[in-house]
Parts: C-alpha cells; structure tokens; sequence
C-alpha cells in the first residue's frame, strides 16, 4: 500500500466519522486505523521496503496522517460528549421559576390515633407497654386463662385455627400470661393489638379488630383502684364530664367480674340512637384476676392480688369520633381518613 492510496482511504473514512452518533462507531474508526492491526501500523511496516531517502518521506506523511485522524476523532469525540452531556442536562434540569409539586401530607389513621392516646393515658398511669403474638398457643389464649374445653369461644366456628393447637389470637389477654410467666410482681402493664374472630361483618362487627388489655399485680390492689384507673382512662379520654358504670358480669379469668359503661359521648347519658335511649354504652369487660390464672403461672394467689381490664379500641375510636360504621376503618376512603388530620 503507497501513501497515496493511504490517504485516498483516510479522507474516504473520516468523510464518514463525520456522521458517527456513538462512542461504539469512533471506537471502531480508531481500530481501524490506529489500531495494532490497522492501516497506519501496515503502512508503517512497509516503509522498510523503500529506500532512505523515501522513507524519511513516507515515515514523516504517514506521522502526519496519523496526528490528522487522531485530531479528527478526537474532535469527534468531544463534539459528541457535548452532544451528550448537553441531553443530560436539558433532562436534569430545574426550573426554580416553577411552582411547587404539591404533596398531600399523610393523614394518621382513627385507630392509631386512639392507640397513640390509650397508651399515652395509662403509661402517664405507671403501665408499661407489652406484645405479644398474633398467632398463638391454644395454652395462653384459652387453658391459661380458665377457659374450659366446652366454652363456645373455643370452637372452630368461632376461632380460626391453624393446626397443632394453634390459632390466630382471640384476644389479647394471652400476654397477661406470657408476662406473668416471665416477670416477678408488681406488674402493670397494658397490651394493644389486633386480635381475630369469625365475626361476620356489620356496622359493630369485623373478623379482624383491636383490644387493649390491662393488667395489674402487686400485693396492695383492689376492686377499688380497677375503679379508679378506668374512671380516669374515662375522663381523659371522653372529657372530664364522663361516668363510669360497672354492673356485675361473668368471664372465666377474672373474679368478681364487671361489665364497664361510660356515659354516651354524643347525648351525654340523655339517651340517643347511638347509645339505643339508654344513655350508656358499653366498652370494657375487667374484673380481678381469678386464682386459677395465678396458679397457672406459679404466683402466689395468697399473698398477691391482680386486677385485668379488655376493650375494642375500634369501639374506642367509634364513641370518640362517632363513627357509625366499623367497616370506615378498614376500607382506607380517603375522604374518612383525610376528616381527622386536625384531630
């Protein structure tokens, strides 16, 4: 190959890099002719060939050709990393004259809300918080609680089991157990969480729900301070305002029992559709822990006393904001949530 016909190639090619769109055909140009297997290196190996004179000729056009094509790819190259960065920066760019996206801020939802208060109410109290599991042993949530094996709320109609014995949580009073069981008196804790039964679903009613469960142990404790810890949950929850009443009732852990009533938020215990004319509505089932419960756990029943207390914290939630259907919690309308951002 001569010189002439090197160059003839040369202007031929780079007349085509002009219209190079990528990295990939530069790269492909520059192997072509500037590679270790390309048309200049061929060139160069064949100056040998020629005499001395010739090849300080050939040697100083080939140098020449060769500065030439790297000055053009280079330029090309940086004619296309402007071209590059220049897309990447019309696609980046901010406009600071825009106005602002707005973004809606998120709204707390009614029942974390009402868990937020409870817990702050009976922490303030001298509760701690505890958990538990959501799928639990047939142990805690029935036997240890003196639940016997013909009690209705152990059948699969009404429970949902899983298998060996166990069951997605009823209630939350299968912590009480489990605390108990690892803690020395004097306890006080409380223990929100959301609990499942085969509820079928209404206004009142959902297989999938909240409770909050209380529990006290300690040497010194009575009926009386049950009373009074419910009545000042009472009126900081619903208003200073508020009574209690507590009427006598059944539950298989605790004994003497009571069903608790606080008087109707929305008529103030004048009686309205939402507490059915009486005035009251009910919230909470409590009573002092039975001595089976204690034995269960290895607690001394003679020398210690307890007191355990259960609500809904939908029915909680339902009484503060009046809300008249359980089924607004769950159905995340964001027309209900967006009603309590400035509770």
């Amino acid at each position: 190959m001569d010189i002439n016909s090197l160059k003839k190639i040369a202007e031929d090619v780079l007349s085509d890099v002009s219209s190079c769109s990528s990295y990939e055909e530069i790269e492909n140009f520059r192997i072509e002719f500037l590679g270790k297997k390309g048309l200049i290196r061929e060139a160069l190996n064949k100056i040998s060939e020629f005499s001395i004179e010739e090849k300080k000729t050939l040697g100083k056009e080939i140098n020449e050709l060769k500065e030439k094509i790297e000055a053009f790819l280079k330029s090309k190259k940086d004619e296309l990393d402007k071209r590059v960065r220049d897309e990447r920066l019309n696609k980046e760019k901010i406009d600071v004259s825009a106005p602002g996206k707005y973004y809606k801020p998120l709204r707390p939802h009614p029942l974390s809300l009402v868990i937020n208060d409870m817990i702050r109410i009976f922490t303030k109290l001298g509760f701690s918080v505890e958990e538990g599991p959501e799928i639990e042993d047939e142990y805690y949530n029935f036997d240890a609680l003196n639940i016997p094996d013909f009690h209705p709320a152990r059948d699969d109609q009404d429970s949902f089991y899983i298998k060996d014995k166990k069951l997605l949580r009823t209630q939350t009073s299968g912590v009480q157990i489990r605390v108990m069981e690892k803690k020395k008196p004097p306890i006080a804790i409380i223990s929100p969480g959301r609990c499942y039964r085969k509820d079928d679903v209404d206004t009142t009613h959902s297989p999938i729900f909240h409770q909050i469960e209380g529990l006290v142990v300690d040497t010194q404790v009575s009926f009386s301070d049950l009373k009074g810890v419910l009545t000042l949950f009472a009126k900081e929850m619903f208003g200073e305002g508020t009574k209690v009443r507590f009427r006598p009732d059944f539950f298989p852990f605790t004994e003497p029992s009571a069903e608790v009533a606080f008087t109707c938020i929305s008529c103030g215990g004048k009686g309205c559709p939402m507490c059915k004319g009486t005035g009251w509505i009910e919230v909470a089932g409590c009573g002092m822990v039975d001595p089976e419960v204690f034995k269960n756990v290895g607690i001394d029943y003679n020398k210690y006393k307890g007191y355990a207390f259960g609500m809904g914290i939908e029915r909680i939630a339902m009484i503060k904001y009046r809300i008249p259907d359980i089924r607004l919690f769950y159905e995340n309308d964001i027309r209900f949530l967006d009603q309590f951002y400035s509770f």
